[in-house]
């Protein structure tokens, strides 16, 4: 097998698994664990992958991105330590919005369902996970549904969002970077996450640790623009502290 053959079976198993491991991608290839580390390198160089001690991870690009059922298989347990967390931190806020994505959508069925709450959301899975809940208002935004995340896009989206000023959104991403700041394969993805910031008096980023250093098309936000970050244990206290310097309060659950 060519070396950019190899590499070629090498991102396509990232891609198809959520996560390779050196050992068994050399096993699998029939070739030395360094031959794989260094196409790691190569591939990560590039901007596909992501390496972690031991494997790697695929970076979501313009042109690959996980749907969200897959995204309901990978880290849940992490996942779902980081939506009880970031509930937590809703404090006295009145009106919410709920960005795309799993860990959003475990969160949202988190809320304290004991006083009036209102949920802005694009997400149609999450809408219809809590529309039935008691005291809470469900208010869906308009727009070109996309089938990959269920959720919605476009300029109908951003028009409902300008209307209006929300107390906290918790927002996701498909990578994070201190020099890159938050970015999303999409650009009518990202034009929904930079107004769902600009209307929102406090913002909250969650996400587990294999977005972290991570970076993909289209930028929407900097890390300092947010005053929390909820991550799991995955991502190093050295590597959180960094983070910290930027101005958000990191916390690894």
């Amino acid at each position: 097998m060519r070396g950019e053959e190899r590499k070629h079976r090498i991102l396509t198993l990232a891609r198809q698994q959520g996560r390779i491991e050196v050992t068994r991608v050399a096993d699998e290839l029939g070739v030395a664990q360094e031959t794989v580390r260094r196409d790691l390198r190569v591939l990560e160089d590039r901007g596909l992958l992501h390496r972690t001690h031991g494997g790697a991870y695929p970076v979501e690009s313009a042109g690959f991105e996980t749907d969200l059922a897959r995204r309901t298989t990978l880290n849940v347990d992490q996942k779902r330590r980081i939506a009880a967390t970031a509930a937590g931190l809703l404090g006295e806020a009145e009106t919410v919005f709920i960005d795309e994505g799993y860990t959003p959508q475990l969160l949202a069925s988190l809320l304290p369902t004991d006083r009036p709450l209102t949920v802005v959301t694009a997400s149609l899975t999450t809408a219809a996970a809590v529309a039935e809940c008691n005291n809470l208002t469900v208010l869906l935004l308009g727009g070109r549904v996309r089938s990959r995340t269920l959720a919605t896009v476009g300029s109908w989206t951003c028009t409902m969002l300008s209307g209006f000023v929300i107390d906290l959104a918790f927002i996701g991403a498909n990578g994070i970077s201190r020099e890159m700041g938050l970015t999303t394969p999409d650009p009518v993805v990202a034009d929904v996450k930079t107004k769902a910031l600009q209307v929102s008096r406090r913002r909250v980023f969650m996400g587990v640790h294999t977005k972290f250093g991570a970076s993909s098309f289209c930028r929407f936000a900097e890390v300092g623009d947010f005053e929390a970050i909820v991550t799991d244990t995955g991502l190093p206290a050295v590597e959180a502290q960094r983070y910290a310097l930027l101005g958000p309060k990191v916390i690894r659950v």
